[in-house]
Protein backbone atom coordinates (compact mmCIF):
# COMPACT_ATOMS: atom_id res chain seq x y z
CA UNK A 1 0.00 0.00 0.00
CA UNK A 2 1.54 3.15 -0.83
CA UNK A 3 2.69 5.58 1.86
CA UNK A 4 1.08 3.66 4.82
CA UNK A 5 3.29 0.19 6.46
CA UNK A 6 1.77 -1.95 7.86
CA UNK A 7 3.11 -4.50 10.63
CA UNK A 8 2.17 -7.20 13.19
CA UNK A 9 4.37 -8.48 16.27
CA UNK A 10 4.03 -9.42 19.65
CA UNK A 11 0.20 -9.06 19.28
CA UNK A 12 0.83 -5.03 18.17
CA UNK A 13 -0.44 -4.02 14.57
CA UNK A 14 1.62 -1.04 13.44
CA UNK A 15 0.64 1.39 10.80
CA UNK A 16 3.29 4.09 9.43
CA UNK A 17 2.08 7.53 7.49
CA UNK A 18 5.52 6.80 5.72
CA UNK A 19 4.57 9.84 3.23
CA UNK A 20 7.53 12.09 4.92
CA UNK A 21 8.42 14.46 2.22
CA UNK A 22 5.07 16.05 2.90
CA UNK A 23 4.74 15.89 6.21
CA UNK A 24 2.83 12.12 6.18
CA UNK A 25 -0.23 14.21 4.66
CA UNK A 26 -2.67 12.04 3.65
CA UNK A 27 -4.25 11.38 0.35
CA UNK A 28 -8.19 9.97 -0.45
CA UNK A 29 -6.19 6.71 -1.80
CA UNK A 30 -4.44 6.53 1.23
CA UNK A 31 -7.35 6.64 3.37
CA UNK A 32 -8.82 3.70 1.32
CA UNK A 33 -5.94 1.80 1.97
CA UNK A 34 -5.78 2.94 5.92
CA UNK A 35 -9.92 2.31 6.20
CA UNK A 36 -8.85 -1.34 4.81
CA UNK A 37 -5.92 -2.16 7.19
CA UNK A 38 -8.16 -1.20 10.43
CA UNK A 39 -11.14 -3.28 9.12
CA UNK A 40 -8.97 -5.92 8.74
CA UNK A 41 -7.64 -5.81 12.00
CA UNK A 42 -11.08 -5.84 13.76
CA UNK A 43 -11.33 -9.62 13.21
CA UNK A 44 -7.55 -10.54 13.25
CA UNK A 45 -6.89 -12.41 16.45
CA UNK A 46 -3.03 -11.53 15.96
CA UNK A 47 -3.65 -7.79 16.24
CA UNK A 48 -5.01 -7.34 20.25
CA UNK A 49 -3.91 -3.22 20.23
CA UNK A 50 -3.39 -0.89 17.18
CA UNK A 51 -0.52 2.12 17.36
CA UNK A 52 -1.02 4.52 14.64
CA UNK A 53 2.27 7.31 13.84
CA UNK A 54 4.39 8.87 11.37
CA UNK A 55 7.40 8.38 9.17
CA UNK A 56 10.44 10.71 10.32
CA UNK A 57 10.98 13.12 13.08
CA UNK A 58 9.15 15.84 11.58
CA UNK A 59 5.43 15.46 11.31
CA UNK A 60 2.60 13.10 12.39
CA UNK A 61 0.34 13.60 9.88
CA UNK A 62 -0.20 17.25 8.25
CA UNK A 63 -3.73 16.37 7.32
CA UNK A 64 -5.29 15.99 4.06
CA UNK A 65 -3.58 16.99 1.07
CA UNK A 66 -3.96 20.58 0.21
CA UNK A 67 -4.39 19.11 -3.84
CA UNK A 68 -7.60 18.26 -2.31
CA UNK A 69 -9.16 21.75 -1.80
CA UNK A 70 -8.23 22.53 -5.29
CA UNK A 71 -9.77 20.04 -7.09
CA UNK A 72 -12.86 21.22 -9.32
CA UNK A 73 -15.23 19.39 -7.11
CA UNK A 74 -19.11 20.43 -6.51
CA UNK A 75 -19.97 20.88 -2.95
CA UNK A 76 -22.03 17.82 -3.01
CA UNK A 77 -18.81 15.95 -4.11
CA UNK A 78 -16.69 17.57 -1.73
CA UNK A 79 -19.29 16.46 1.21
CA UNK A 80 -18.68 12.94 -0.53
CA UNK A 81 -15.42 12.80 -0.33
CA UNK A 82 -15.28 13.70 3.16
CA UNK A 83 -18.07 10.66 4.31
CA UNK A 84 -17.30 8.34 2.01
CA UNK A 85 -13.16 9.08 3.01
CA UNK A 86 -11.46 10.73 6.25
CA UNK A 87 -14.42 9.98 8.00
CA UNK A 88 -14.86 6.71 7.30
CA UNK A 89 -11.57 6.26 9.63
CA UNK A 90 -13.33 7.40 12.20
CA UNK A 91 -16.12 4.45 12.21
CA UNK A 92 -13.55 2.02 11.41
CA UNK A 93 -11.37 3.46 14.59
CA UNK A 94 -14.77 3.16 16.29
CA UNK A 95 -15.75 -0.28 15.19
CA UNK A 96 -12.00 -2.40 15.59
CA UNK A 97 -13.08 -3.08 18.77
CA UNK A 98 -9.34 -2.87 19.92
CA UNK A 99 -7.20 -0.46 22.09
CA UNK A 100 -5.71 2.02 19.35
CA UNK A 101 -2.65 4.42 20.79
CA UNK A 102 -1.14 7.07 18.77
CA UNK A 103 2.43 8.25 18.72
CA UNK A 104 2.82 11.53 18.05
CA UNK A 105 6.01 11.97 16.66
CA UNK A 106 5.96 15.70 15.64
CA UNK A 107 3.49 17.98 13.84
CA UNK A 108 -0.07 16.88 14.10
CA UNK A 109 -2.09 19.20 11.85
CA UNK A 110 -5.85 19.77 10.94
CA UNK A 111 -7.32 16.52 9.88
CA UNK A 112 -4.04 15.04 10.88
CA UNK A 113 -4.51 15.66 14.67
CA UNK A 114 -8.11 14.52 14.33
CA UNK A 115 -6.78 11.00 13.66
CA UNK A 116 -4.78 11.27 16.60
CA UNK A 117 -7.95 12.57 18.52
CA UNK A 118 -9.80 9.22 17.44
CA UNK A 119 -7.42 6.89 18.96
CA UNK A 120 -8.17 5.42 22.36
CA UNK A 121 -4.81 6.98 24.07
CA UNK A 122 -2.12 9.32 22.65
CA UNK A 123 1.83 9.55 23.56
CA UNK A 124 3.45 12.37 22.42
CA UNK A 125 7.26 13.32 21.73
CA UNK A 126 8.27 16.86 23.65
CA UNK A 127 9.31 18.34 20.43
CA UNK A 128 5.80 17.68 18.99
CA UNK A 129 3.37 20.51 18.15
CA UNK A 130 -0.43 20.46 17.52
CA UNK A 131 -3.10 22.03 16.32
CA UNK A 132 -6.85 22.38 15.10
CA UNK A 133 -5.69 24.81 12.15
CA UNK A 134 -8.60 24.50 10.25
CA UNK A 135 -9.67 28.27 10.85
CA UNK A 136 -6.51 29.36 9.09
CA UNK A 137 -7.83 28.06 5.94
CA UNK A 138 -11.83 29.24 6.88
CA UNK A 139 -12.52 25.72 7.09
CA UNK A 140 -14.19 24.03 10.13
CA UNK A 141 -13.20 20.58 11.45
CA UNK A 142 -14.28 17.89 8.97
CA UNK A 143 -11.77 15.59 10.34
CA UNK A 144 -13.89 14.85 13.81
CA UNK A 145 -11.98 17.22 15.37
CA UNK A 146 -15.62 19.14 16.85
CA UNK A 147 -16.79 16.23 18.31
CA UNK A 148 -13.42 14.39 19.60
CA UNK A 149 -11.43 17.31 21.27
CA UNK A 150 -14.50 18.50 23.42
CA UNK A 151 -14.61 15.29 24.90
CA UNK A 152 -10.86 15.13 26.02
CA UNK A 153 -10.42 18.80 27.14
CA UNK A 154 -13.53 20.21 27.41
CA UNK A 155 -15.44 22.91 25.33
CA UNK A 156 -13.72 25.90 26.57
CA UNK A 157 -10.25 24.43 25.29
CA UNK A 158 -11.78 22.95 22.87
CA UNK A 159 -13.40 26.08 21.25
CA UNK A 160 -9.80 28.09 21.82
CA UNK A 161 -8.00 25.60 19.71
CA UNK A 162 -10.59 25.38 17.17
CA UNK A 163 -11.26 28.81 17.12
CA UNK A 164 -7.25 30.20 16.97
CA UNK A 165 -5.91 27.55 15.28
CA UNK A 166 -2.76 28.06 17.22
CA UNK A 167 -0.45 25.33 17.98
CA UNK A 168 -0.08 23.61 21.39
CA UNK A 169 3.26 22.60 22.82
CA UNK A 170 3.58 18.52 24.71
CA UNK A 171 3.43 20.32 27.62
CA UNK A 172 0.40 22.21 27.14
CA UNK A 173 -0.97 19.42 25.43
CA UNK A 174 -0.68 16.96 28.47
CA UNK A 175 -2.04 19.74 30.80
CA UNK A 176 -5.13 20.05 29.19
CA UNK A 177 -5.57 16.60 28.93
CA UNK A 178 -5.30 16.60 25.09
CA UNK A 179 -2.60 13.78 25.41
CA UNK A 180 -2.04 10.98 28.08
CA UNK A 181 2.07 10.70 28.17
CA UNK A 182 4.42 13.30 26.93
CA UNK A 183 8.21 11.50 26.35
CA UNK A 184 11.65 12.34 24.61
CA UNK A 185 11.62 12.09 20.90
CA UNK A 186 13.98 9.00 20.96
CA UNK A 187 11.82 7.72 23.53
CA UNK A 188 8.18 7.80 21.97
CA UNK A 189 8.50 4.26 19.98
CA UNK A 190 9.68 2.84 23.39
CA UNK A 191 7.52 4.28 25.51
CA UNK A 192 4.09 3.69 23.03
CA UNK A 193 5.28 0.19 22.60
CA UNK A 194 5.24 -0.54 26.80
CA UNK A 195 2.19 0.61 26.85
CA UNK A 196 0.60 -0.88 24.13
CA UNK A 197 2.26 -4.92 25.24
CA UNK A 198 1.13 -3.67 28.93
CA UNK A 199 -2.38 -4.03 27.16
CA UNK A 200 -1.83 -7.07 24.77
CA UNK A 201 -0.79 -8.91 27.83
CA UNK A 202 -4.34 -8.34 29.63
CA UNK A 203 -7.43 -10.97 28.63
CA UNK A 204 -8.40 -9.98 24.92
CA UNK A 205 -12.27 -10.00 25.78
CA UNK A 206 -11.93 -8.00 28.82
CA UNK A 207 -9.90 -5.35 27.13
CA UNK A 208 -12.26 -5.20 23.96
CA UNK A 209 -15.15 -4.86 26.70
CA UNK A 210 -13.77 -2.45 28.34
CA UNK A 211 -13.06 -0.01 25.82
CA UNK A 212 -16.48 -0.47 24.25
CA UNK A 213 -18.39 -0.16 27.51
CA UNK A 214 -16.05 3.32 27.98
CA UNK A 215 -17.12 4.23 24.63
CA UNK A 216 -20.37 3.89 24.59
CA UNK A 217 -21.15 5.10 28.23
CA UNK A 218 -19.99 8.52 26.76
CA UNK A 219 -22.83 8.97 25.18
CA UNK A 220 -25.41 7.12 27.69
CA UNK A 221 -27.43 8.50 30.92
CA UNK A 222 -26.47 6.50 34.27
CA UNK A 223 -29.17 4.13 33.82
CA UNK A 224 -28.45 2.30 30.32
CA UNK A 225 -24.91 2.76 31.13
CA UNK A 226 -25.00 0.30 33.92
CA UNK A 227 -27.71 -1.97 32.09
CA UNK A 228 -25.55 -2.60 29.40
CA UNK A 229 -22.23 -2.83 31.53
CA UNK A 230 -23.88 -5.57 33.61
CA UNK A 231 -25.00 -7.71 30.19
CA UNK A 232 -20.83 -7.82 29.53
CA UNK A 233 -19.77 -8.52 33.14
CA UNK A 234 -22.35 -11.72 32.74
CA UNK A 235 -20.80 -12.71 29.32
CA UNK A 236 -17.14 -12.11 30.26
CA UNK A 237 -17.63 -13.87 33.75
CA UNK A 238 -18.00 -17.28 31.29
CA UNK A 239 -14.79 -17.32 29.89
CA UNK A 240 -11.77 -19.37 30.36
CA UNK A 241 -9.79 -16.12 31.08
CA UNK A 242 -11.87 -15.25 34.31
CA UNK A 243 -11.86 -19.06 35.75
CA UNK A 244 -8.29 -19.35 35.53
CA UNK A 245 -7.95 -15.81 37.21
CA UNK A 246 -10.06 -16.91 40.05
CA UNK A 247 -8.45 -19.87 40.15
CA UNK A 248 -4.73 -18.68 40.83
CA UNK A 249 -6.23 -16.18 43.42
CA UNK A 250 -7.74 -18.95 45.18
CA UNK A 251 -4.56 -20.70 45.07
CA UNK A 252 -2.38 -17.60 46.29
CA UNK A 253 -4.73 -16.77 49.17
CA UNK A 254 -5.19 -20.60 50.45
CA UNK A 255 -1.33 -20.17 50.03
CA UNK A 256 -1.21 -17.23 52.63
CA UNK A 257 -3.32 -18.65 54.99
CA UNK A 258 -1.22 -21.50 55.70
CA UNK A 259 2.01 -20.09 55.37
CA UNK A 260 3.11 -21.08 52.36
Amino acid sequence: MDHLDFTVADGIGTLVINRPEARNAFTMSMIRDWEEILRRCRTDDDVRVFVLTGAGDRAFCAGIDLAWLTDPLTPLERKTDLHAGIQRIALAVEDLGKPIIAAINGVAVGAGLDMALMCDLRVMSSTARVSEGYVKLGLAPGGGGAYFLPRLVGLANALELLLTGEPVDAAEALRIGLVNRVVQPHELLDATMTLARSIAANPPASVRMIRRVTRQSASLELRPALDMVSSHVAVLATTDDVGEALSAMTQRRTGDFTGR
